[in-house]
């Protein structure tokens, strides 16, 4: 398995495990301090596989991303909180990437963690729009406070330190 996609791997393992924001649109955005800032954000992602990842959500997509992790599934056969928690995913993964080639390593852990603690905010946001267990549900909206603060908290340390 090549580096790429050992990292892809880890952190698809720590999303899920993990559980918007600031309601999550179709395409979510790290804040530029995380794409303009010295690494690797103004490189182009297609050469990493991530061409057309973010926020592009065709049928085809979550395909992809199964192919890539090496899963012969077929998503649309899949249940609706599955499917809407691989589409999500989509978004959110490349942007964890991204935020985390940068030079600096506090500015690449907090643009990394954004992107992550989205994914988390979303899988909670799945499980309040599907989920039907009253102590899931309750994590979730704990989870959902808990990581759009923390959210905030690493936003405005960007906008005060990151050049």
């Amino acid at each position: 398995m090549n580096f790429a996609n050992t990292v892809f791997m880890a952190a698809l393992a720590a999303t899920t495990l993990s559980v918007p924001a600031l309601a999550q649109e179709a395409h979510f955005q790290l804040p530029e301090q995380c794409t303009t800032s010295a690494g690797m954000g103004d490189m182009d992602h297609s050469s990493m596989g991530h061409g057309n990842m973010h926020g592009n959500q065709d049928d085809d997509m979550g395909s992809a991303m199964m192919d890539m992790m090496g899963m012969d599934m077929d998503l649309e056969a899949m249940p609706e909180h599955v499917q809407e928690n691989m589409a999500k995913m989509m978004i959110t993964m490349p942007a964890m990437h991204e935020g985390m080639m940068n030079e600096d390593a506090d500015v690449a852990f907090a643009c990394g963690m954004i992107a992550h603690h989205q994914g988390a905010i979303d899988m909670a946001q799945v499980v309040l729009d599907h989920g039907d267990d009253p102590q899931m549900r309750a994590l979730a909206e704990e989870i959902i406070d808990a990581q759009v603060a923390e959210i905030e908290q690493m936003t405005n340390w960007l906008i005060e330190n990151a050049n």
